[in-house]
């Protein structure tokens, strides 16, 4: 946990550390937006389009809890 002091740079304004490790920043994995479409899930391997990375959310969350115990 940092200080209040901490969360503000020389410039005065307040860093946003929930957005860099959304990124992937402050964790040093890749987050699942940087993965590649690749036409099925990156999950159950169920048929996707070629926009789309999981068919839901629970495969988007199971995906990221297997990465968090894989790391």
């Amino acid at each position: 946990m940092e200080t209040t002091q901490e969360s503000f740079p020389d410039n005065g304004l307040a860093t946003e550390p929930v957005l860099a490790a959304a990124a992937g920043v402050a964790t040093g994995r890749p987050s699942r937006m940087s993965l590649p479409a690749k036409g099925s899930c990156w999950y159950c391997e169920k048929p996707l389009d070629s926009v789309r990375r999981f068919c839901g959310k629970p495969c988007a969350d199971s995906f990221d809890e297997e990465a968090e115990f894989t790391r």
